[in-house]
């Protein structure tokens, strides 16, 4: 369309101009004593036209010769800028594919001609930035290279040029650079290190993943569990990991600081200060109550730390495995049982009169109250389908002390050397 408007512009121009020329009549005199000169009107036009371009023609070529030193200057540096950008690719590159000793040439280069273009004058976009990385690229390299001298030496360099820029972007370099630097102090198996590193990011940045992930490393690596525990907790929070990964990591460094525990003050404490959703994790809780009864700790106190996942089996939510490790932790909290706990038993075993793991508590439960017949009972009839072999070694031992309350010395025997092949 615009084609189109621009032909039928030309043509209505070329009209005009053939009805004008085609029937002027005018004349042009010129007078110069003693001479005369007569010409047409449309040529004179055309004159006056003519020397109006070879006019502005000549002024444009004395403008473009004027401003030929600036382009010359003006491309030199452009020339300089893409060697600048040029080093600053290939230094990433080479760094990717592990030629580190051509990374941190290119780095040098990079550095070479930022300066170059610093004495004259010469204003880079960005110039500072690139510098800072290249002194990072540069640090990184030496690191692969294992030349902790001149690691620092950049590291230095790049702390000191971004501290004077106030731009976001500087900003962004150095805490990049920081959460490098606390990644290199990770490798040299230095975690203290890197933790300060670590401690010296600002807020926002030190709750990122990278940082975090970090320091979880570090952490673990100097055996600060409780750090490494806040830390997992803030990444499971962020997303870090998946749910899985965050409650089996979170349930081993709990389980850590449990055995760290050597009374039962300290790891009450320990309990209280646990989230709700970890109280009723089975591998917190089951070590938790193991490590409650290795410090006599209080048997009603255990029960009631396990009475979440009682909850959980009674409604089928327990794996098979985790439910024989709770009642293997319930068999060794049944002292002093109260009449609740009586009554939930057997409120289960009504429900599941089949469960052979409910036949079992319930009657270790009845040698606990000294009720031996229905204890022998009960656990006759759970022997031949308990599966895991420390129960069937428990429900052995029960056995044979219940035969010795009857004086059966041979039924003794024989249920001591049966505990002995299951425990073995």
């Amino acid at each position: 369309m615009r084609a189109a408007l621009w032909f039928v512009g030309l043509f209505a121009l070329a009209v005009a101009l053939a009805l004008f020329a085609g029937n002027n009549q005018g004349m042009v005199s010129l007078f110069w004593p003693p001479y005369r000169v007569d010409i047409s009107l449309n040529m004179a036009l055309l004159a006056l036209l003519g020397l109006f371009v070879l006019c502005y023609a000549s002024l444009r070529g004395v403008a473009v010769l004027g401003q030929l030193p600036e382009q010359t200057r003006r491309w030199r540096q452009q020339q300089k800028e893409r060697k600048l950008y040029a080093a600053l690719i290939r230094s990433l590159a080479h760094l990717q594919a592990g030629r580190f000793v051509r990374a941190s040439k290119s780095a040098r280069e990079l550095l070479e001609h930022s300066n170059s273009l610093r004495h004259s004058n010469a204003a880079v976009p960005l110039d500072s930035s690139l510098r800072s990385i290249a002194h990072l690229l540069a640090a990184d390299s030496a690191h692969a290279l294992q030349d902790p001298s001149v690691r620092d030496q950049h590291y230095a360099q790049l702390l000191e040029d971004t501290s004077h820029q106030p731009s976001p972007l500087a900003q962004e370099v150095r805490e990049g650079a920081q959460m490098r630097a606390a990644r290199w102090a990770l490798d040299d198996r230095n975690p203290q290190e890197s933790l300060q590193r670590l401690a010296q990011l600002p807020q926002g940045a030190a709750r990122r993943t990278l940082a975090l992930r970090i320091k979880l490393k570090a952490a673990r690596l100097a055996q600060d569990n409780a750090t490494a525990l806040e830390t997992t907790r803030l990444l499971a929070k962020h997303g870090g990991f998946t749910p899985a990964s965050a409650s089996s990591l979170i349930a081993s460094l709990v389980g850590e600081e449990i055995r760290a525990c050597h009374d039962t003050q300290q790891l009450e404490k320990l309990w209280r200060s646990l989230p709700t959703a970890e109280q009723h994790h089975p591998d917190i809780a089951l070590p938790a109550v193991r490590q409650w009864m290795a410090l006599a700790g209080d048997a009603a106190q255990a029960r009631q730390w396990l009475l979440p996942l009682w909850e959980a089996y009674i409604q089928g939510q327990l794996p098979t495995y985790q439910a024989q490790r709770l009642f293997l932790a319930l068999q060794h909290s049944l002292e002093n049982l109260d009449g609740t706990w009586l009554k939930r038993i057997e409120q289960a075993q009504t429900h599941y009169p089949k469960e052979a793991l409910l036949q079992y508590l319930g009657g270790m439960a009845c040698l606990q109250r000294q009720l031996w017949g229905k204890a022998e009972q009960l656990l006759r009839q759970s022997l031949p389908r308990l599966q895991d072999t420390a129960l069937q070694a428990s429900c052995w031992r029960a056995l044979a002390i219940l035969a010795e309350q009857r004086n059966d010395p041979a039924a003794a025997t024989t249920a001591w050397r049966a505990a002995a092949l299951a425990r073995d």
